[in-house]
């Protein structure tokens, strides 16, 4: 099979596409024809190593892993012994695990794992894009007990993780306000958002107003604005909060204060996979597709998402 490999970290030329192992899908696996992966933000730090921390977990010297993609969809094309939650054809999508597999045309999955029938209202691209960022907004806004009538503005609101932000606390019940460039105010006022703020043009910490949830899904908002722009009791959410400075920064802020920093890494769970497919069948949620590229151009599709100027996801189209 086809595969976009990398043996050592770096830029993203260390990404080749070249023929690998055709996986043999074990007991209770399913082996899957992949038609289209997400290229996300995950992705570009783990071929690059950024933060250093990611070779602890990833390889300290050069990957484990040689395959990247999590959120990917296809169809079923063989089944092991034992599988009675899938049959061959079904159409599918989800996730291949933190970082590990998907810009392949083939992967075997654990038929109970992150793993459920496409939406039969989205194409495969737009199905392979639904879980990375829609499960990180679902994970954050949570840890934020987001919640009827609340006050919540989404920092880097054109996004992956913003665009789905916006939409989920919306069907929560909450005013949103999303922040974003000029291109993007339309496109993320088209998602729901109650009010947009121009970013290049306004500081939303200098207003006056103050937010239940600040929820930052880029990493580039001003520490101690946001702080200041929640109420009493708010929580100020970051997908990227990783460095030591902003760690000891936001315990502070827990110790001395009744506001909430909060930080880390999204766990993914199998009933998040089937809300979100749920809320795209009813229409309540939608992935923003900003450019498809096909697997041979995986170079130019990291040099784009690595930019961190795409509107909503880039997708790769594998198999016909």
């Amino acid at each position: 099979m086809k595969a976009a490999v990398y043996s050592e970290y770096g830029p993203p030329e260390v990404l080749e596409v070249k023929e690998a192992g055709k996986p043999t899908p074990k007991d209770s696996e399913v082996l899957v024809k992949i038609k289209a992966a997400a290229v996300t933000s995950a992705d570009w730090r783990l071929r690059k190593a950024d933060p250093f921390m990611v070779r602890f977990f990833a390889g300290l010297l050069k990957p484990k892993n040689t395959i990247l993609g999590t959120g990917l969809a296809g169809e079923i094309e063989a089944t092991g012994d034992g599988v009675k939650l899938f049959k061959c054809g079904d159409p599918v999508f989800g996730s291949a695990g933190f970082g590990s597999g998907a810009y392949a045309e083939y992967i075997s999955l654990p038929q109970d794992g992150l793993l459920a029938e496409k939406p039969g209202n989205l194409t495969f691209e737009e199905s392979a894009a639904v879980f990375f960022g829609g499960h990180a907004a679902l994970h954050f806004l949570r840890k934020g007990g987001i919640g009827n009538g609340q006050k919540v503005l989404i920092y880097g609101a054109s996004g992956s993780v913003g665009t789905f932000a916006v939409q989920l606390a919306k069907h929560f019940g909450a005013k949103v306000t999303g922040v974003c460039s000029t291109a993007n105010l339309e496109m993320v006022k088209s998602l729901g958002a109650d009010q947009v703020i121009d970013y290049t043009r306004e500081d939303f910490s200098r207003r006056s107003e103050t937010y239940d949830i600040i929820f930052d899904t880029v990493g580039k908002s001003p520490f101690s604005g946001s702080v200041r722009a929640l109420k009493p009791k708010g929580y100020y959410l970051r997908t990227v909060h990783t460095s030591p400075g902003a760690v000891l920064r936001g315990l502070w802020v827990n110790l001395t204060s009744g506001k909430r920093v909060i930080g880390g890494v999204a766990q993914e769970k199998k009933e998040d996979l089937l809300l979100l497919k749920k809320l795209a069948e009813e229409g309540r949620i939608r992935p923003v597709i900003d450019r498809v590229y096909p697997l041979e151009q995986i170079v130019q599709a990291h040099e784009y998402v690595e930019k961190g100027h795409k509107k909503g996801n880039v997708v790769v189209s594998i198999a016909d």
